[in-house]
């Protein structure tokens, strides 16, 4: 008898897998068609680098070109669960380039984005806007991912998900939740690389942010983390990204600057590794460094939800060199992203003392008290003790002696 014919298995889809269709050429022009294949390429790229993702390779997603999109049928062929379609269109020194995100299993669409641009240099082009839509799905992706239903968990499931509940401004209410979820996740998997290195970012994120009591406590653990992470898997950008948080926590600024610049060297797409590169400048005495690259994080994400960190520290900037004006505009616009964060609020006291407004000074600060679970703000011995001003350079200790440290006094804090 003849074998029976082999019954063909529909492929089972990635958590996080996509393709990314070649890019339709809308200009008049087909020799335009080098720039939207070219968007195609570094997007593949520039996704494939981020953890966990599954991306079809290039010559298999360019078989689709010139076909109508039919996200589910592709879904099913290629074995994914999002279908990322676009086009470029050019018109003189006028680029408008699409992008749309869609989920193969229910064909809906989930994110989407119109660019419009001067030509100029189409490279630093092509750059800019690849890198902003790869920044995008990562978010995107990973909310998707994380509001699926799954009957029983695993660890991966639960880093999505914490990485999905963390997308909100720091608060501590906001904290807690993604930090319960890799709870679980370390439950479930003790040797996760991810997880340890994930919650050792989000442990010294909060003792940076001023959102824990148990500041010692959580440094000690993030540390331990960290170097569990970087010892089973030495080249992982998210270990590193982590132990620059421990030691920038610790205020070892210059020690997690090459931390920091691994990271981007492994994804130039890694918003927060710009804007924590730059506090570490402005704590070495660069300061001149640290606004470009909190602009590079805010260029690439311009709707993070930690825009209001990254305006916060444009506005010590120009505090710290006595623009107290542009510093008054940066962190009010922080204080308006992100209103429960104890040190923005301290900031903004400040330069509202600088300023001579002292009513609004007063209140900053007392808002800052009422925020900070510690008592830095009761004097300025306390602050000075808490926050350690010894270990900045000369240079940038007197400036925030002569700026900082003057305008709350000024906005009511006692010397002792």
């Amino acid at each position: 008898m003849p074998a029976p014919a082999a019954i063909s298995q529909p492929l089972v889809a990635p958590r996080l897998s996509i393709v990314v269709l070649p890019f339709a050429n809308l200009s008049n022009d087909p020799d335009q068609q080098y720039f939207a294949d070219g968007m195609t390429d570094d997007l593949t790229t520039d996704l494939s680098r981020i953890t966990h993702m599954f991306v079809i390779a290039r010559n298999t997603a360019f078989t689709y070109r010139n076909k109508p999109v039919d996200a589910k049928q592709i879904g099913r062929e290629l074995g994914v669960r999002y279908v990322l379609e676009g086009s470029v269109q050019r018109s003189g020194n006028q680029v408008r380039i699409n992008a749309q995100l869609i989920d193969a299993e229910t064909n809906s669409h989930l994110w989407a984005e119109r660019f419009d641009r001067d030509t100029g240099d189409l490279f630093a082009l092509q750059n800019e806007i690849t890198t902003r839509i790869a920044v995008a799905l990562n978010q995107e992706l990973v909310a998707a991912e994380a509001a699926r239903q799954t009957e029983r968990p695993d660890a991966l499931d639960y880093i999505l998900r914490a990485r999905a509940a963390g997308a909100r401004p720091p608060s501590r209410d906001a904290n807690a939740a993604p930090m319960r979820l890799l709870e679980r996740a370390l439950a479930l998997d003790p040797h996760s690389v991810e997880a340890q290195s994930r919650m050792a970012s989000a442990l010294a994120g909060r003792v940076l942010a001023n959102l824990t009591e148990t500041a010692a406590a959580d440094l000690e653990r993030a540390k331990a983390l960290s170097e569990q992470a970087l010892a089973t898997a030495p080249s992982s950008a998210l270990a590193h990204f982590a132990k620059g948080q421990v030691l920038r926590a610790q205020r070892r600024y210059a020690e997690a600057i090459p931390e920091y610049e691994a990271v981007l060297t492994s994804d130039r797409n890694w918003v927060y590794a710009f804007f924590a590169l730059g506090q570490c400048k402005l704590f070495t005495g660069s300061i001149e460094e640290t606004i470009p690259l909190v602009e590079r994080a805010i260029r690439l994400s311009p709707r993070d939800p930690q825009l209001g960190v990254w305006y916060q520290a444009i506005g010590d900037v120009y505090l710290m060199q006595s623009q107290v004006d542009q510093a008054i505009i940066w962190l009010e616009k922080a204080r308006n992203h992100t209103p429960a964060h104890s040190v923005i609020r301290g900031d903004l006291a400040a330069a509202y003392g600088l300023a001579g407004e002292t009513e609004r000074a007063a209140a900053e600060l007392a808002e800052a008290r009422r925020l900070s679970p510690d008592d830095r703000y009761s004097s300025i011995a306390q602050f000075r003790t808490i926050r350690n001003y010894a270990v900045l350079t000369p240079q940038t200790r007197a400036m925030s002696e002569a700026t900082y440290l003057v305008g709350l006094q000024k906005a009511g804090m006692p010397e002792q």
